[in-house]
């Protein structure tokens, strides 16, 4: 295989080469008993330095994907040496994996979020919602009226747990089109991805359980996850997403109950699990006998080719719970999303979900069965897809015309957010306050660590505010930067003292 370099990016140069081989590797593309080339071939053939491409080659074999051969070179070993030792993959016993647990999330940083959302002087940089603008308000009405001569009153009345029947067919004949294969009766209706990890949480786990999350991951899950008094385990997200040799050895040494991720265009950075780590991931869960709940609520909403195929498209062992919702591209208001679940488990959290709202909103099910059916749906996320692609660009724009003030980030693939890093020499502290007082909100990235401590970011959403907004909402934040970063200096000048005079 051929290995190339991309000079214009952030990633040094040796990071690049071990993302390349692992995935590889990982991939079979290189098999156990390969030779990578020798450090200084490598080199000259890349234009690097011999150094660069032996911290690489080290890398590889702190993994234990490599390992150097005397008199052969560095060759690569059978499988990392996290996974030795397990049973081969197989079947989960669902059954044997639910538990009971009572409770319910607190959500204070969301609460807090939907009300800033209607402030009229605040640019929300911090509320990752569709825009208003583009809800499809005429097109809703047509329908609801439609379904309202149909139906009459049975418009307004109760639906099973479960969901209505005509938006489980429609949703399992959409989800086909994504590769996966499942019968209405898998499908469970949910208020929401919110409910829906709620769910799977009071099915499966314990206070006191381990559960494994994205470092950095959607700050809403990490609210329900403590709320159930899980232990949270971190596994780190670069540019392709989980990092799975990560994954392994949390998985020998915590023994979770769950894995949570995020696969495509995830919630904060953007990062797209590559198709190598998908494969990885999956048949790590299977050896294990851990589920995994895939999340997939930003799939409609990639702009730079096709996202990989879902988890669950390439779930051989049955070890995937599915996560979906239309909040992302259609309504946020109609609080209809759904999990893709065996019947067995599927009933389960039914029984949990009838104990919370008996049921999701019949017009809300009616009106997504018929936008599912009659293709509005596809159409309006082709729709939608172009223009958050034009506000990620307008907003990356704006950030750039003051580079003096030290941020960097990597332009999302999709989604609805740009994942910020702050420049080094910041008063994070002040920078919220100064935030506010210019007139924008963004999210500080310490809200997305399951440990709260890396201040080091910023998630600012482009989706929600006016278009014409953002470069206002950039410069207010531009503004409570360098306002940070002169208190910070201050502050240093004032704890070192005055000059000593000689």
């Amino acid at each position: 295989m051929s290995l190339e370099l991309d000079r214009t990016s952030k990633i040094p140069f040796y990071q690049q080469i071990v993302q390349q081989l692992r995935d590889a590797i990982l991939a079979d593309v290189l098999p156990a008993g390969s030779l990578l080339p020798p450090e200084r071939r490598l080199a000259d053939e890349l234009g690097v330095n011999r150094s660069t491409v032996l911290n690489a080659y080290r890398e590889l074999k702190r993994d234990g994907l490599v390992e150097a051969r005397v008199g052969r070179g560095t060759e690569v070993l059978a499988r990392p040496a996290a996974d030795a030792g397990l049973p081969a993959a197989a079947a989960l016993p669902w059954r044997q994996l639910l538990r009971d647990r009572a409770g319910a999330p607190v959500d204070s940083l969301t609460r807090d979020l939907l009300e800033r959302a209607g402030d009229r002087d605040v640019v929300p940089l911090s509320v990752g919602l569709p825009s208003p603008d583009l809800v499809p308000v005429k097109e809703l009405g047509e329908v609801q009226a439609a379904l309202a001569d149909a139906l009459g009153p049975q418009l307004y009345m109760h639906t099973p747990t479960e969901g209505l029947p005509e938006l489980r067919r429609a949703l399992a004949e959409h989800l086909l089109a994504r590769g996966i294969n499942c019968g209405p009766d898998e499908v469970l209706v949910v208020s929401g991805s919110q409910q829906g990890i709620d769910l799977t949480v009071r099915a499966f786990c314990a206070p006191g359980d381990a559960v494994i999350v994205e470092e950095p991951t959607y700050f809403g899950s990490l609210e329900i996850f403590r709320a159930a008094g899980v232990r949270l385990i971190p596994v780190p997200v670069d540019e392709h997403g989980m990092v799975t040799e990560a994954l392994a050895a949390a998985l020998k040494r915590h023994a979770p109950r769950l894995i949570y991720v995020q696969p495509s265009y995830q919630n904060p950075t953007g990062a797209t699990l590559s198709p190598a780590r998908r494969v990885h991931l999956l048949d790590l869960a299977a050896r294990h006998q851990v589920p995994v709940l895939e999340d997939d609520v930003y799939r409609e909403l990639g702009y730079s080719g096709e996202s990989p195929p879902p988890l669950r498209a390439l779930d051989r062992h049955g070890v995937v719970l599915y996560l979906g919702t239309v909040s992302k591209v259609m309504a946020p208001g109609l609080r209809v999303g759904w999990v893709v679940a065996p019947p067995a488990v599927g009933r389960r959290l039914a029984v949990a979900k009838q104990g919370l709202d008996l049921h999701s909103s019949t017009l809300g099910q009616w009106l997504v069965a018929r936008f599912l059916e009659e293709g509005r749906y596809d159409a309006h996320a082709a729709r939608v897809r172009p223009i958050y692609a034009r506000r990620c660009d307008r907003l990356i724009t704006a950030l750039a015309e003051d580079p003096d003030a030290g941020l960097s980030w990597a332009r999302p693939r999709g989604g609805l957010s740009l994942w910020c890093r702050l420049p080094d020499r910041t008063d994070r502290r002040l920078l919220l306050t100064r935030a506010a007082e210019a007139g924008v909100s963004f999210i500080p990235g310490a809200c997305c660590f399951p440990c709260g401590v890396e201040d080091v970011y910023a998630r600012l959403n482009y989706s929600f505010p006016a278009e014409a907004d953002l470069a206002t909402g950039a410069a207010r934040f531009l503004t409570a930067v360098r306002e940070s970063r002169r208190r910070h200096a201050a502050s240093v000048r004032a704890a070192a003292g005055p000059p000593a005079i000689v």
